[in-house]
């Protein structure tokens, strides 16, 4: 049973245009042009944003009537694991305000929480803790640049209970504080 994910069109925009691969599988990507579809990841020239449509599942986008790209492949699971690997991602995207431990992702899935772990690092190279992580901060930096929230608000907005840790997460996976972040956005615009 695929699970739809929480996000804008704006959010997976922002994920194609960086070739988020964490995304790969959650969404697909329809360049109603060239009735072609592609993974968020896929490295081929990114579309004009009027042309996208966004779908939850292969099956709908093959539905209506676009075909798999030749180079990023969607149509093909690169791992045994990848159906498992996607239910895990989509309960994380779906639930990164809650406060999760790895049982409640095991219990989800149907998975024990050594194997769930285990077998999410091997895929991912990464453990769901840090992935749920990136999530967070990744909804972070939507909501610095499109809301006037405070960085506190934004904290708890994205599932982070102390600002020591939200803080030092997005330091790191930003480079720079959720102040910093927000107007180096604005000189930009300036």
């Amino acid at each position: 049973m695929v699970t739809k994910i929480n996000l804008t069109f704006e959010e997976m925009w922002e994920k194609i245009m960086a070739c988020d691969r964490k995304y790969d599988g959650l969404f697909f990507t329809a360049v109603k042009t060239t009735k072609i579809y592609c993974r968020p990841s896929c490295k081929s020239r990114k579309p004009k944003k009027i042309n996208v449509a966004f779908y939850d599942d292969m099956e709908a986008v093959e539905k209506a009537g676009f075909r798999p790209c030749k180079r990023c492949q969607p149509e093909i699971e690169h791992s045994p694991h990848d159906a498992v690997v996607i239910q895990i991602i989509t309960f994380l995207v779906n639930h990164y305000k809650q406060r999760l431990t790895l049982q409640d992702i095991a219990d989800q899935i149907g998975l024990s929480p050594y194997y769930l772990e285990r077998l999410f690092k091997q895929e991912t190279n990464e453990t769901p803790r840090t992935y749920l992580e990136k999530i967070r901060v990744d909804k972070a930096a939507y909501l610095l640049k499109s809301t006037t929230l405070t960085n506190l608000e934004i904290c708890y907005e994205v599932g982070f209970h102390s600002t020591s840790n939200f803080y030092k997460a997005f330091r790191s996976l930003k480079n720079c504080s959720p102040s910093e972040y927000r107007r180096e956005l604005l000189n930009a615009v300036e």
